[in-house]
Parts: structure tokens; sequence; C-alpha cells
């Protein structure tokens, strides 16, 4: 882009800042109204809950701020990246996402999206769909380098496994009995699904909570329930209710940006709800390959029957003597031997536990929880480098609460 293209974009910057969020509304409804067959790969719980609109209208003033500087936008471009990749989304679909962008700020502005204006957009979408097209293309030669696959494959469900009162855990092996790609603890795998009686296609995205090496997947999945004007979740509760042992999901090659960085330092792991998941295959992984490794794990949930994995837990505890779990029940009336908090994680709880704050962090949870942690480790000045953390859908900036 020249000198010109660049300042235009960046005057830009206000009027994104206010009004970005009602034009990326209006360009979701207007492309899912003339591309209706997209309603197959977009999460349309998560339009209505307006938490995707929201990511990418902050994605949208992100580029438009640093348009002189995309470098700067890397690492979020490389982590819906992934999620592309793992979805199916295809390069032929970012000139249709383009036109739907430019019709998009032209309703909204008004008079005020000038020619030159939309002009000037036009081109800096073409250079960063060039740069999501090329990392995409980028992830699936990767993929398949490592035994993957493109898109998605057929999966039978060799097992179901009760873990709580409201998670399930789904053993799924590949019908075509080849050998499983290795992933990284942390990362996720994509499910499709259609719903009988649907006419659009389903995709959610679902932490592996089982380490590598092994015959399956495995994922285990919170049976969502409804709040205020948000009805149950779709796709959790069909699994729940309808999916048996030997019924046929279709799934995508692992993808995720959230996974253990090298580092002796000792290792702490905060989680809340079903936040547990992509960490029990990280705890796996630690005990595995370095024994020595001095591992906390602090997990939060509700009440005792909401509190999964107990059997797995007490094993890992009997194998790994270095391992150290702590349990939260936010909201249990009753007492139990084992259970020694009763209430929210907090920070005075955390410096009680936390032998060495000088470790690293993996965390992940509800938003307000993964919130409240990251504002207390950035209290404790806990570098950015240590601490990590993952988002159960579109990504947001965690920032101070309260």
């Amino acid at each position: 882009m020249d000198a010109k293209t660049i300042a235009i974009i960046k005057s830009t910057v206000p009027v994104l800042e206010s009004k970005g969020e009602e034009i990326i509304i209006a360009f979701y409804k207007h492309l899912l109204e003339t591309n209706p067959e997209l309603k197959n790969v977009f999460n349309q719980t998560n339009q209505k809950r307006l938490t995707q609109p929201r990511a990418l209208a902050q994605m949208v003033y992100q580029a438009a701020k640093n348009i002189d500087q995309l470098e700067a936008l890397l690492p979020s471009v490389k982590l819906v990246a992934e999620k592309h990749r793992s979805l199916g989304i295809k390069p032929e679909q970012y000139p249709i996402v383009g036109e739907n962008l430019l019709w998009a700020i032209k309703h909204v502005l008004k008079d005020a999206a000038t020619d030159e204006i939309i002009h000037a957009w036009a081109e800096a979408y073409g250079q960063i769909a060039d740069v999501f097209i090329s990392i995409e293309n980028g992830l699936r030669e990767e993929v398949t380098k490592k035994g993957g696959w493109d898109d998605f494959a057929p999966f039978k469900v060799a097992d179901i496994k009760q873990e709580s009162s409201i998670i399930k855990s789904f053993y799924l092996k590949p019908e075509s009995g080849q050998p499983l790609p290795l992933y990284q603890p942390g990362q996720y795998i994509s499910i499709r699904v259609r719903i009988p009686g649907s006419d659009y296609t389903q995709i959610r995205q679902y932490s592996l909570s089982d380490v590598p090496n092994k015959d399956y997947f495995r994922i285990s999945v919170k049976r969502e329930k409804g709040r205020e004007q948000y009805p149950d979740g779709l796709i959790s509760n069909y699994l729940h209710s309808q999916i048996k042992p030997g019924d046929t999901l279709e799934v995508s090659a692992p993808a995720g940006e959230f996974t253990m960085k090298t580092s002796d330092k000792p290792i702490v792991f905060i989680s809340a709800g079903i936040g547990q998941t992509p960490l029990l295959s990280m705890v796996k992984q630690v005990i595995n390959e370095n024994p020595e490794r001095h591992i906390t794990w602090i997990h939060s949930a509700k009440d005792a029957d909401k509190l999964a994995f107990k059997e797995e837990l007490t094993k890992l505890k009997v194998k790994a003597p270095q391992l150290n779990v702590h349990i939260a029940l936010s909201q249990d009336k009753n007492e139990y031997e084992d259970i020694k908090r009763y209430g929210r994680i907090d920070s005075e709880w955390l410096k009680q536990l936390i032998e060495d704050k000088d470790s690293d962090y993996y965390f992940c949870g509800p938003t307000t929880f993964m919130h409240q942690i990251n504002q207390i480790l950035t209290g404790w000045n806990v570098p950015e480098s240590q601490i990590h953390y993952e988002f159960f859908g579109p990504k947001e900036e965690l920032t101070p609460i309260g």
C-alpha cells in the first residue's frame, strides 16, 4: 500500500472505534442473507450473543490502527487462521467476505464512506486477506505432513463417559483406521454435525482433553444450560442427549495456539468449570515429559456434582507426587474431606497455594474468571511471557475488572 492509502485507512480509525460494532453487525446480517450457505460455517449462537461481531470489529479496528505495521497483528492473525483452518474456511470465500464488508461500511457510514475510503479499504482488505490465505494454506500443508487431513473426516464414537452431572467425554476413532496425527496438548478439534430438521450444519470446537499418542481423540463437553434470553446450547445438548456409541461425527484435524512453552520454571494451572479440559492434557504432558517439574493445579467447580475427572485426578496425584491439586467449590453447601476451599478463587487464596510466583501460568474458564485471574497475575508483576490463556469462543482482550 502506498502512503496515501495508509493515511486514508488511518483516518477511519476514530469512526471504526465508535461505529465498528454497528458495521460488523450489518456485515454479518447481509453476508448470511446473501450467502446462506455460509450458515454452515458461522456459529449462530456467537452471532446472537454478539461475541463474534465484537471480536471481528476489534480486529478490523486494530488492522486500521496498525495498517502501517501489520506485522504487529501476526499473533492475532495466526490465532484466527488456526480457527479458520479447523472450520474449513476456503480461499475462495475471502472475496465474498470482502464484498460484504465494503457494503457494510458504506451502508452504515453512508456519504461519509467516500469512494476514496471504499477504494482504500478494498486495497487494504485484499492485502490482509492474502496474508490470511497464505498462513492458512501453510497450516493445511503442515497438518497433512503430520498425518492429518484437510476439511473434515468421519469418526466413530467409540465410547462415552459421564465425567460429572454436566460433562461427558466422547472417545472418537477415525473410520479410516489410520493412525491419528500428533498434536500439542491444549489444542482443539472442530466437530461438525447436522441436527435432524435443520437446514444447515453446525460446527463447534472442543479442546482435546487427553494426551496424544492414543488411538482416539477425547473431547469433554459441558451440557450448556440457557441463561436469560439465551436458549440451551444447541450442539452440546444434542451431543449429550442424542449421540450414542457407534454414531459418526465429522472431525477436523487438531488446531490451536494454546500450547505448552519450553521452560523449566514451576508451572501453575488455574481453571474453572469446563476450562479444565485443555489443562488436563497439559498436566499429563508435564508429568510424562518432565517428571521433576513442580506442578500446581487450582480448579474451581460450582459443586461436587459438577466436579469432573475425579478418578483421573486421583490417579495423577498418586503417579506424580510433584503435582499439587487444590479444588474450590464455589456454591456447595456441604463439606467434603478432600475439599479445603468453599468459595471462589481469589488473590489471597492463590498467594497461599503458589510457592513461587516466578512460575509459568496457564489458565482457562469463563470470561469473567479469565479477567480476574489475569488481573491478579499482572498485579503480581508476572511477565506477560509467563501468562498463557485460552478463550472458549471468539478471543477477547483481557482487561482489569471492577
